[in-house]
């Protein structure tokens, strides 16, 4: 029987648990890859910049178009907003592999692909396509759809199979679209872009407080950006009640504690599951948020309750907002028995465990009173619900060139680590 069950896992199983390995170690990073290469040091640094090298990573697939430091100088140069040079170089992020070999084997002698820039639904009609041209003499020119031919391939710089290929071209790609002006940070009008979106109960109450609205204009103008998680306007009309008995100082730690000091994409959000610092976290005040993805979906959690993400009202580095189906409330300020309406209890076991009703009567105890929400603002008893945030996990990566694994991708690797020991133990039968 042992023996019947060791044949049956090396033809069939084996085989399976090592594909599944090689798909959890192809992750690749571009920043990493491209830093063995100081002459594209400049680009490397705006794909870092403009978190594109995020949106890289997770996908597989691509072929990324730099140019080098010389090359670069020509773009710096014109005092581009971040969001402008987000655009630009993800016209240069294109949605298919190709390497030196597939560029001169292209059928027909043309190909078109999308790009990033066309992907994010920036680039209206086909502006963010890349036209791929072979021409009489072999060379390889690439141009936007629609324009000028003048950029050509010089030579392949890195080349993963199948997965990313980093190709150096001669000049960055000229585009009038993806090149057009955009807003810069002192002209984002955060309260007007939520007034007419859907949000507008949430802006109004961030109007009426000076100090939190001060806070979140330096915020978007800062170094990192700025991400606003904001009530629907059903869900604060709802919540107002519990918000009208908070102190100031307590209204200022609740409006902050809906804002993170770091631009995060839709895109990045999904690939970032954990926790986040928020505006309001300063000292014992942790007022974090935790990030969780649930499949194509992007729910938000505390200890008190759990909200998901249902649109996007700007994602324009460095200011996203996205708005919330509910009110998602800091442990800080709230307790679990004081929520008068919570979604369903997700799996995970913290948040489950302070969404279960009080037995009350049932187990005999008196049921103690929730702490009014216009207690003094300390840190709560509830304990802390992770580290501080993941910029150093980022920085470290980063520096030693590993990939972070995330998400899904980890959970698979533990199941297929798990399934290998079981594996063994089989075979040692």
């Amino acid at each position: 029987m042992a023996k019947k069950m060791r044949e049956t896992i090396t033809s069939y199983i084996l085989p399976i648990l090592l594909l599944l390995l090689a798909v959890q170690t192809n992750a690749h990073n571009v920043t990493r890859l491209l830093s063995h290469h100081p002459s594209f040091s400049s680009f490397n640094h705006l794909l870092t910049k403009t978190y594109l090298a995020d949106e890289i990573n997770r996908r597989t697939t691509i072929t990324v178009c730099a140019v080098n430091n010389s090359a670069m100088s020509a773009l710096t140069s014109k005092g581009y907003t971040i969001s402008t040079l987000k655009h630009i170089l993800s016209l240069h992020v294109l949605l298919d592999y190709f390497d030196a070999k597939k560029l001169q084997q292209i059928g027909g002698g043309s190909a078109l692909a999308a790009t990033l820039f066309q992907a994010t639904g920036d680039a209206p009609e086909t502006t963010g396509f890349v036209n791929i041209t072979i021409l009489r003499d072999g060379t390889v020119g690439l141009r936007p759809d629609g324009g000028n031919l003048s950029s050509f391939f010089v030579k392949s710089i890195e080349e993963v199979p199948y997965n990313i290929s980093i190709i150096q071209i001669n000049r960055i790609l000229p585009s009038d679209t993806a090149s057009a002006p955009t807003r810069d940070p002192e002209e984002m009008n955060i309260t007007g872009i939520m007034l007419a979106r859907g949000c507008k109960v949430f802006a109004e109450t961030l109007l009426s407080s000076h100090r939190a609205s001060i806070t979140y204009q330096e915020s978007v103008q800062g170094l990192g950006g700025m991400t606003v998680f904001c009530p629907g306007d059903d869900a604060m009309e709802r919540f107002l009640p519990k918000y009208k008995k908070l102190t100031a100082p307590k209204k200022e730690a609740f409006l902050q504690f809906l804002a993170v000091p770091t631009y995060y994409s839709m895109t990045m959000l999904k690939t970032n599951n954990g926790p986040m610092n928020t505006l309001a976290t300063y000292g014992a005040n942790k007022f974090q948020l935790t990030v969780q993805n649930d499949g194509d979906k992007v729910n938000l959690k505390t200890r008190i309750n759990i909200v998901q993400i249902v649109d996007t009202l700007i994602d324009e580095q460095p200011l996203s907002i996205y708005r919330t189906d509910e009110v998602l409330l800091p442990k800080e300020l709230f307790k679990a028995s004081a929520v008068e309406a919570s979604p369903p209890a997700p799996e995970d076991g913290d948040v489950a465990d302070c969404q279960k009703p009080s037995k009350g009567k049932a187990n005999g105890k008196k049921k103690k009173a929730a702490p009014s929400p216009d207690d003094s603002l300390g840190e709560s008893d509830s304990p802390a619900e992770g580290p501080d945030g993941e910029a150093d996990d980022v920085t470290a990566d980063e520096a030693s060139g590993a990939v972070r694994i995330v998400g899904g991708a980890k959970a698979g690797l533990v199941l297929v680590v798990s399934l290998l020991n079981l594996f063994a133990s089989f075979w040692l039968l």
